[in-house]
């Protein structure tokens, strides 16, 4: 098995790990590094998914690098057009030579003594591995191989084609067939409208209601503020307004989530006119936030609906039968095409297993530290974005504190880093989420405090003076030297000089 010997190591070639690498060239030159990445391409998400309209759920402004602005004039781009800009943001910084493809990551040991990471990574020859000073992990939260997929009665016994999202062929072809699209989440929010302009009918077929809001797909302040201030600044403002304005809606949610909700189901009979069941199809049984709302540019899922190319129906479902789908009220939906937009299977860091000193690491034992780091786990970050706003806002405040403590190190002479939380820390969920996808994985994610730093807040500006501008050595963080810090069974400790 080769080996190689770096300053860091990142895992991930996706929206994440290019931005990780273009502010470690900036903020830490000279530093050794290398991009393990699992697939044959860079992009992560924006690679990986090929269904009808694939799209963020974000807007650009915010969704794009806080250094690389987004100069095309969509709020929310086309997976496509997220593809070429991380492609083109790698190609321009220089990243392309230092990203290794096929390299799959199955596990990584922390040696104290060392003060290393070896990471093993899996390859079409066999094994590799890599020794760092300090790992960080952009390689999503969801399992690249497979979605979620229920498992319903009858499947086998329909005679047309089931595909779900996350494996769609490129090649398929639904022109003038009968489409159901089974989910309410943002997948099938956006495979409707997309789908709908080939398909002889599309259905979407949900347990329940989400929110879905319609946004234009452009910024009549941002198009303004181009023509007439120069382009950074124009987008710095754009990017800072959308920022405020993400905050308010989600603090105006939690705090008055009748009149929010309220004002949303208003929104949606506007956007549907009279005689739509708005009561059935669009009104959850959950406060606005408790999961992502749905965005539909333009209102075009709603158009669909009132053209009636598409459909919705909300009820259960009973089985799959030979010619589509029997709804436990006793209708049945004909299909040529079924789509299962049940959503993802949530996964920390692509499954790698960890061990600290030989000691297996569970992630659920583990609380996160602002947001960025695991207790106990040295000279390690986690890229996990944000759930209330655009994904790219926290990663990018990771980048800037990763790239302040390894320049603190390099300045103090310490070898690690390590957050290690007090003993009276009360734990909690790491996610404030009722969505289906985030329960199932709770019981295998990390958990957050009941306080700060410990506690994640969800609120950019909150994480901005603490995490870019606040002190390293904050009481929680621990610097000290190789050899001066090792980790024991059910506890974490630091061996004092005289040992």
């Amino acid at each position: 098995m080769t080996s190689q010997d770096l300053d860091v190591v990142i895992v991930g070639a996706g929206l994440s790990g290019i931005g990780a690498a273009y502010h470690l060239q900036k903020r830490c030159p000279g530093r050794s590094y290398a991009i393990l990445e699992a697939r044959q391409a860079m992009g992560g998400t924006w690679d990986l998914f090929r269904y009808p309209g694939i799209r963020s759920d974000s807007d650009m402004y915010t969704f794009g690098y806080n250094f690389r602005p987004w100069t095309s004039g969509k709020v929310f781009a086309d997976g496509p057009s997220i593809r070429a800009y991380v492609e083109d943001t790698a190609r321009e910084a220089g990243i392309n030579p230092h990203i290794h493809y096929g390299h799959k990551v199955v596990a990584a040991n922390w040696d104290s003594d060392a003060a290393r990471w070896t990471v093993v990574a899996e390859t079409a020859d066999g094994k590799v591995s890599f020794t760092c000073r300090f790992l960080i992990q952009c390689s999503g939260y969801y399992r690249y191989e497979q979605g979620y997929m229920p498992e319903f009665e009858g499947m086998n016994d329909f005679k047309g084609e089931i595909i779900h999202p996350q494996l769609w062929p490129e090649d398929t072809d639904y022109t003038g067939k009968k489409v159901v699209i089974i989910g309410s989440g943002a997948t099938a929010v956006t495979l409707v409208p997309a789908m709908a302009e080939k398909a002889a009918h599309v259905t979407m077929l949900q347990r329940s209601p989400t929110y879905i809001a319609a946004r234009p797909s452009r910024d009549a302040i941002a198009d303004f503020l181009r023509k007439i201030l120069p382009s950074r600044m124009a987008y710095t403002l754009s990017r800072f307004k959308n920022v405020l304005l993400s905050i308010f809606f989600f603090q105006l949610s939690r705090r008055r989530p009748a009149a929010v909700k309220r004002n949303v189901i208003k929104l949606v009979k506007d956007q549907l006119g009279e005689g739509f069941d708005v009561e059935k199809h669009f009104t959850p049984d959950y406060n606005p936030w408790d999961q992502r709302f749905c965005l539909a540019p333009d209102g075009d899922f709603f158009e669909v609906l009132k053209d009636g190319s598409a459909s919705i129906v909300t009820d259960h479902i009973d089985r799959f039968t030979e010619t589509g789908i029997r709804l436990k009220s006793g209708e049945e939906i004909e299909a040529d095409l079924i789509i299962p937009a049940t959503g993802l299977d949530m996964q920390l860091a692509g499954g790698a297993v960890f061990t600290v000193d030989r000691r297996i690491v569970q992630p659920h034992d583990l609380f996160t530290y602002r947001g960025m780091m695991l207790s106990n786990m040295p000279n390690m970050a986690l890229a996990f974005g944000y759930t209330n706003a655009s994904w790219t806002l926290k990663v990018d405040l990771t980048f800037e504190r990763v790239c302040r403590m390894l320049n603190h190190m390099k300045k103090t002479g310490d070898d690690i880093a390590v957050p290690v939380p007090p003993a009276d820390l009360e734990p909690a969920p790491l996610l404030d989420f009722s969505s289906g996808y985030v329960q199932r994985a709770l019981p295998h994610l990390p958990q957050q405090g009941s306080y700060a730093p410990w506690r994640t807040y969800q609120n950019y500006i909150q994480d901005m003076l603490a995490i870019r501008y606040g002190k390293l050595e904050d009481g929680h963080m621990q610097f000290c030297k190789a050899g001066d810090w090792h980790a024991e069974p059910g506890d974490v400790r630091r061996r004092e000089a005289a040992e």
